[in-house]
C-alpha cells in the first residue's frame, strides 16, 4: 500500500530485456534503504526489489505490467516518481494507493495559471473507470484531487512543489500516464454495475 506521496525522483541507469520482461535500474537517494523483496511504487506501479549495487537497485517489469501501464516507454537517463511502501501507523498525506495501475492516459493540455498549473488528462472509457470532482486519482503515482472531472477525462491543479519534485515538470501534451482510479470509487462503481 502507498500513498501517493512522491518521495523522491529516480532516474533509469540501465534497462535490460529478458523474454517479455524489461528489468529496470534505478538511481536513488533511498536505495541504501531498501532489501530485497521490497515493493517500491514507479511512477505509480509496484514493483518488488529484486537487486541492489550501491545506489541502483533493479526491478523486474512483466508483460502484464508493460502493456497496461507507461513504463515500456520509459528510457535511461529518464526520471521516475518513487514511493516505498507505506508504514503502519504513518500518517496517510495523500490517499490509498496500491500500485496497481488501471489504465494509461493522455495527456491533453496543460494550462499555466501563473504560479499554478492545470493538466487535463483523456483516457479510454471502455475500462469503465470514473472520476468525480473532488475526488481523488493518482497520477503517475501522485495522490491528486480531480478539479474537472467529465466522462472520459478530468483536470488536477498543480502547485509548483509537486511540479518540481515529480515528473510533471517533465509532460507535454501527448504524454501517457498512469492512472490509478480511487480504490473506493472502483468498488461502488463495480457494486453498482451489477
Amino acid at each position: 500500500m502507498f500513498t501517493g506521496i512522491i518521495e523522491v525522483l529516480g532516474i533509469v541507469k540501465d534497462i535490460q530485456k529478458e523474454n517479455n520482461n524489461l528489468h529496470l535500474q534505478i538511481e536513488s537517494p533511498f536505495t541504501s534503504e531498501l532489501k530485497i523483496d521490497q515493493s517500491v511504487a514507479h511512477n505509480g506501479v509496484c514493483l518488488t526489489v529484486v537487486k541492489i549495487e550501491g545506489n541502483v537497485y533493479t526491478v523486474t517489469a512483466i508483460k502484464e505490467t508493460l502493456e497496461k501501464t507507461n513504463l515500456n516507454s520509459v528510457g535511461i537517463g529518464d526520471p521516475v516518481n518513487l514511493e516505498r511502501g507505506m508504514k503502519l501507523g504513518d500518517r496517510l498525506d495523500g490517499h490509498i494507493v496500491q500500485g496497481h495501475v488501471d489504465q494509461t492516459a493522455i495527456c491533453q493540455s496543460i494550462t499555466n495559471e501563473n504560479g499554478s498549473w492545470i493538466f487535463t488528462f483523456e483516457y479510454d472509457p471502455k475500462e469503465n473507470n470514473i472520476t468525480i470532482e473532488k475526488g481523488s486519482i493518482t497520477v503517475n503515482g501522485t495522490s491528486l484531487t480531480v478539479v474537472n472531472s467529465k466522462k472520459n477525462s478530468f483536470s488536477v491543479a498543480i502547485i509548483p512543489y509537486t511540479y518540481e519534485h515529480t515528473v510533471f515538470h517533465t509532460f507535454e501534451q501527448g504524454t501517457i500516464v498512469n492512472l490509478e482510479f480511487d480504490v473506493i470509487g472502483k468498488y461502488v462503481t463495480r457494486l453498482m454495475r451489477n
